[in-house]
């Protein structure tokens, strides 16, 4: 794909390898895995073990320098055998092509008009790299006996991918000469272009991804050296760290799960051909149609000759292309910051308001979005925040109150207030909560912005500052709003007007006539980006899933594709090392500022740090 796959094209040839013994690299790999396998650094000390553990990594590359496989030729130069592989393959070639689309990088470009709704790509199931063609390979026994690449189909495709790229036979070769050489995942940032990344909600989960790339690596270079059913895969005495980056990385930005043959189950994907498209806003026009036994995908406008043809890879936000697509998406309209919040269980009225949440369908702690959009809050968030600042009189209201079952739909409402102080305190505590996130940012929007403008910054260091600003700038946008409403609300109650009142017939409800099975549903799936936290966790804090990527799409009762090319988890933990997660307590995550939600009180002090996610 082109902005996922923005390269500098390797050169071949063989290099200078350097003289190591496989003793000494074995001793590396083992110190590698130690490093990886251990406890999660104590706050603050993140980057520390992130320079250690690159450390290691440059001492091994260092060492395996000119063992890669790599192939005669540019990348360009493999696209006609590409496109002649495909049409013989059984997929359609006609009607785009190819081309450069210089920042964006390589994409389709439409040879001829296209209408919407066309349909103009499908690629046959035989083309695909699935899970179940890497189990019917040469790396089918060693996956018998891997628990890791049983469990892990993003490893198993990874190392699918290795085996027959270095296979001078293999039926995928002139699919696989075409991907990057190289990829713009943090994965492959230099160290001074990570920390431009400091402070933003992305650096956890780069950490992790850089941290579980690494563990992983080492866990399965030993696997190849000594495990019996390793013995005749193509890797053994070629197996390097970069080699191990570029299957990962080439997972990430492509992967899919399309249903089994019987349509029983899914399995994870790479999509040949279909997958040099290039991402825009709009809606999944790509399915499977297990009829024909083929991913199919549908224009999503109309394209004239020489456009670009774009589709949709999903709603994610600028974190999750950053870390899993190695691009920015300057228009965004799905960007959006994590913001963690919950109800703490040493509050007096923790237990109605729990009780309140969980009849909406909303745990009483949870991840929630500030969004680039106006409202910046969700329906679900809207109604988090309602019952969190509930008194105990309103609390009672929603509990055992007239219409209180029906009452419980109306939380996520902008037309139905709980009250107008109820409303003051929310836009306030949001107000209040966004300009402490903006606090924990070592740089102003203004000082991003006058950095953007230096010329000599690199692609990658480019890319991180404007994750950083567009961060703040949503704060910004969340603060300007909880004011505004804020002061709303104060006038409403300053002028006595007078609450909407509950008209039954005027609220939305499930056409289900049964009370109790509207209870959980209508604001547990309000937002798609929403995300539930672990259960056990108190307090208000901001954080993001370390390490985990947005789910792989899946796929409804006709076969479609969910979300395209979703991200990976590739850097997922190993099942025998899992990671700790973290209770903070009262504070954000870096634990310097107590938040204190008891009795409905807005945060009134600074904390330090706020994250996000993605492989």
């Amino acid at each position: 794909m082109g902005k996922k796959s923005r390269v500098k094209t390797q050169k071949s040839g063989t290099g200078a390898a350097a003289v190591v013994s496989p003793k000494e690299m074995m001793n590396l790999i083992s110190e590698l895995l130690q490093k990886c396998s251990s406890a999660a650094p104590s706050p603050g000390k993140e980057w520390e073990e992130y320079v250690q553990i690159r450390g290691l990594v440059e001492k091994i590359r260092k060492k395996q320098k000119g063992l890669s496989v790599t192939f005669d030729g540019k990348r360009e130069d493999f696209f006609p055998e590409l496109m002649a592989w495909a049409a013989k393959s059984g997929a359609s070639c006609e009607g785009f092509e190819i081309s450069n689309f210089a920042e964006e990088g390589y994409g389709l470009n439409a040879s001829r008009d296209i209408k919407a709704d066309e349909l103009f790509l499908w690629i046959p199931r035989k083309m695909l790299m699935t899970v179940e063609s890497a189990k019917n390979s040469v790396l089918g026994p060693l996956y018998s006996q891997d628990r890791i690449l049983q469990a892990m189909g993003n490893v198993t495709l990874a190392f699918h991918l290795l085996c027959e790229r270095a296979d001078p036979a293999s039926f995928w070769l002139p699919y696989i000469k075409t991907l990057p050489s190289e990829y713009d995942t943090p994965l492959y940032y230099e160290e001074e272009e990570v920390q431009h990344l400091q402070s933003t909600q992305a650096i956890q989960d780069v950490f992790s991804q850089y941290k579980n790339t690494a563990r992983q690596y080492a866990y399965f270079y030993k696997v190849i050296q000594t495990h019996p059913n390793a013995s005749k895969l193509p890797l053994k005495d070629a197996f390097t760290f970069d080699d191990y980056r570029w299957a990962v990385s080439s997972v990430m930005t492509r992967q899919n799960q399309i249903p089994t043959e019987d349509g029983s189950r899914v399995t994870l994907a790479l999509i040949p051909l279909w997958d040099m498209c290039n991402h825009t806003n709009g809606l999944i026009t790509t399915g499977y149609n297990l009829e024909d036994d083929r991913c199919e995908c549908v224009a999503l406008q109309d394209y004239k000759k020489n456009e670009q043809i774009y589709i949709f890879y999903g709603t994610r936000s600028n974190a999750e292309f950053v870390i899993h697509n190695g691009f920015f998406y300057e228009n965004n309209a799905h960007d959006r910051v994590k913001i963690k919040l919950g109800v703490s269980k040493s509050e007096r009225l923790y237990a109605m308001k729990a009780e309140v949440l969980a009849r909406a369908g909303i745990p009483s702690s949870s991840i929630f979005a500030l969004h680039c959009s106006e409202p910046p809050i969700s329906a679900q968030l809207l109604a988090f925040l309602r019952v969190f600042c509930m008194t105990e009189e309103e609390l009672k209201d929603y509990l055992v109150g007239d219409h209180a079952i029906n009452k419980i739909f109306t939380l996520g409402n902008t037309e139905f207030p709980v009250s107008w102080e109820n409303e003051i305190k929310l836009w306030t505590f949001l107000e209040t909560r966004a300009a402490l996130l903006l606090k924990t940012y070592k740089s102003t929007s203004e000082e991003d912005r006058l950095l953007l403008e230096k010329p000599d910054l690199s692609f990658h260091s480019r890319v991180a500052i404007k994750l950083r600003l567009a961060e703040k700038e949503i704060l910004e946008r969340a603060v300007s709003s909880g004011q505004a409403k804020r002061e709303h609300f104060q006038k409403q109650l300053e002028e006595g007007a007078q609450l909407p009142k509950y008209e039954e017939s005027s609220i939305s409800l499930l056409e289900n006539s049964d009370p109790d099975s509207k209870l959980p549903i209508i604001l547990r799936k309000l937002e798609e980006a929403e995300e539930t936290a672990d259960q056990d966790l108190s307090v208000t804090e901001v954080l993001a899933d370390a390490g985990e990527g947005p789910e792989v799409p899946l796929i409804n009762g006709e076969g479609k594709l969910i979300h395209s090319s979703t991200a990976s988890k590739a850097n997922a933990d190993l099942p025998e090392h899992a990671e700790d997660k973290t209770e903070t307590g009262d504070k954000l995550e870096n634990g310097e500022a107590t938040l204190h939600e008891d009795n409905n009180q807005s945060a009134k002090r600074t904390g330090d740090e706020a994250k996000d996610d993605g492989n």
